[in-house]
């Protein structure tokens, strides 16, 4: 009985330590995917920044304010 007991802690002290490892690769991995958008948001910043030096007439437009939508009871649909 006491060896299936250190059987079983044995088992999830690996287990554990897996669990681990794989956390500190996916973190590992966050950081830098993290690191890559910032860096493609700055270059982009940076591109658009150059597209309107060269031609300041095709500035984006604002964008246009969503229809406001009104309100309609599930009562008047139901006639």
């Amino acid at each position: 009985m006491l060896t299936l007991h250190w059987l079983f802690t044995g088992a999830a002290l690996i287990l554990a330590g897996v669990a681990f490892l794989v956390a500190r690769r996916q973190s590992k991995r966050l950081e830098r995917l993290t690191e890559s958008y910032w860096e493609l948001r700055y270059e982009h910043g940076q591109l658009r920044a150059r597209v309107n030096r060269l031609d300041p007439e095709q500035q984006q437009a604002p964008a246009a304010e969503p229809p406001a939508s009104n309100f309609i009871p599930l009562s008047s649909l139901k006639r």
